[in-house]
């Protein structure tokens, strides 16, 4: 018979077991490692432990808790985490039973809770979702196994969460897909404003920076903007805590200076073994300084401290802060509506990364609401290979004539990068579509019929897959790679959002896809025949095969 109670102090050698048996000595949170550690958590208020025990064998075989001391503004948020069961029971719905009984010892204590679910297996996904916790993120490469892994960011809502929450959040156009797809999910409804003109922190200033120290902390303590009012930034610790509290939990300050005096600091805290960063306050007296400190912050973790990721909760009534963040490469990962209590009501949070090393995600096992959001979120980090290469190239790119700069960077933000090696296929005849590739390298050979014939060509800055996309009609004809092919992949849902909500760059897209297209048509018309006009029929197919 398995049942579920709180833990007690004599399971701690068995959790620390479980762990061991199921992950190694490779955990992220090492502290489930710490014998003396999991006492403490068994009494405090902070934490509920529970383990599954196995009554006939008087054998602990799986624990799951509930963090408390999460966030730093009595969020009434916990993080339901540390699940493991024992290799030799599992499958029998022992993580199941630590969901249920975990939810029914919660109810009146939280108003969000929070799962960090690993995406090299399903399982903490399925459960989660299944007790109502609905996807709110994507965090690539956040933690390390053997290796780094991606997490799943779920969330559910109890009490008053949602009717203390602030409606209206104002969020950048780089954040409008992920949480409009978060906000679509019951039960939530889209509110949002979405600004287009929100102008970063300007750069500028003359000052200097260095690590707090205890002398620092009263001066620190004073300056009231930014850490009272209008606060941005938000995290599980603040300053108020006190310097000794601050420094026994491995936080650290950057302090910036200007003519001796203290004018901002920005809070993080660091794991050194994991190489991660997570900001938590920012606190300044000028504009300048705001940016100052990202920058400098972001400098360090880059070229000083080795540090591979880098997390900031971000408020969603911020736009400023998040175009600031977003020109320093840091992108939506994550939107969690109702995330931190703040004064008398509950705030969104738009959760920002930046990867200082961009790498294989390895093999994921994604449910589909979470696959939905992963897809969203990682076709931003493509953003920031493509974007780039996009906006210097506008005037060489067909597709972008006619576009500025901003708009140009508008169409990039929806594509993802994608490599072909010589003969693979982008697409097959009669099979379904709803993408267009822009070949930004290389060149692709359009070819129909049985057996094969050669159509045409697709060369670097052209487009193939238009006519099928926009008929929704199958493709007539195949692409194959001739040698290395990179191209920009655009699906249809991303092009029929945009311009929804930018008819101006939908009409620049749709006449410079036209033009596109009667150009490849005359070009194969005139290979095919001799530089003679194709009656209307041949034109019709082979504008479907180049195009297709």
């Amino acid at each position: 018979m398995i049942r579920v109670r709180e833990a007690r102090e004599d399971d701690v050698g068995q959790i620390r077991e479980i762990f061991l048996a199921v992950y190694g000595a490779d955990y992220p949170h090492h502290e489930v490692y710490d014998e003396l550690w999991l006492k403490r958590s068994v009494f405090t208020d902070d934490a509920l432990i529970l383990v599954a025990e196995d009554t006939d064998a008087n054998r602990v075989i799986g624990t799951a808790s509930v963090l408390f001391d999460f966030g730093a503004h009595s969020d009434l948020v916990g993080e339901f985490g540390r699940l493991a069961v024992h290799p030799d029971y599992r499958r029998l719905q022992v993580g199941k039973l630590l969901m249920d009984k975990r939810l029914e010892a919660i109810q009146n204590r939280l108003h969000v809770g929070l799962v960090v679910a690993r995406t090299v297996h399903p399982y903490a996904q399925r459960i989660s979702l299944a007790h109502g916790f609905i996807a709110a993120g994507f965090l690539p490469l956040k933690h390390f196994f053997h290796h780094r892994e991606s997490f799943a960011l779920l969330a559910r809502y109890f009490g008053d969460a949602l009717v203390l929450r602030r409606n209206n959040p104002r969020i950048i156009p780089e954040a409008y897909a992920l949480a409009n797809l978060v906000m679509s999910q019951p039960p939530l409804m889209p509110d949002f404003i979405v600004d287009e003109d929100a102008a970063p922190y300007p750069a500028g200033g003359n000052y200097t920076i260095e690590q707090l120290q205890a002398e620092g902390y009263p001066a620190l303590l004073r300056i009231e903007r930014g850490r009272v009012r209008n606060r941005e930034i938000f995290g599980p610790m603040r300053l108020d805590y006190g310097f000794f509290k601050l420094h026994s939990r491995q936080t650290r300050y950057f302090l910036a200076r200007s003519g001796g005096h203290i004018v901002g600091a920005i809070g993080y805290t660091m794991d050194p073994v994991e190489q991660t960063v997570r900001v938590f306050e920012l606190i300044s007296l000028a504009d300048d300084v705001v940016r100052f400190l990202l920058v400098e912050l972001e400098r360090k973790c880059r070229e000083e401290m080795g540090i591979e990721y880098v997390e900031i909760d971000v408020s969603a009534y911020a736009p400023r802060m998040q175009r600031t963040l977003l020109e320093l490469n840091f992108l939506p990962v994550a939107y969690v509506p109702a995330m931190v209590f703040y004064q008398v009501e509950r705030l969104d949070i738009v959760k920002m990364v930046r990867l200082n090393k961009l790498q294989d995600l390895g093999p994921l096992a994604l449910t589909e609401p979470v696959q939905a959001v992963a897809d969203v979120v990682m076709r931003g980090f493509s953003t920031c290979v493509i974007a780039p290469r996009m906006a210097q190239a506008i005037k060489e790119i067909p597709l972008f004539h006619g576009m500025n700069s901003e708009q140009a960077i508008w169409l990039a933000g929806i594509c993802t990068v994608r490599e072909w090696r010589s003969r693979d296929c982008l697409f097959v005849e009669h099979d379904p579509t709803d993408r267009l590739y822009l070949v930004l390298q290389g060149q692709v050979v359009i070819s129909g019929g049985s057996p094969p014939v050669t159509i045409g060509t697709v060369r670097t800055g052209e487009t193939c897959g238009e006519v099928s996309l926009l008929s929704a009609r199958p493709h007539s004809a195949t692409a194959t790679a001739e040698g290395l092919v990179e191209a920009a992949e655009l699906l249809q849902r991303d092009l029929a959002d945009l311009i929804r909500r930018r008819p101006d760059i939908g009409v620049i897209i749709y006449r410079n896809l036209a033009v596109g297209l009667g150009e490849k048509l005359l070009r194969s018309g005139n290979s095919k025949r001799g530089n003679e006009p194709a009656d209307s029929e041949m034109l019709h197919c082979t504008s479907e095969g180049i195009s297709a």
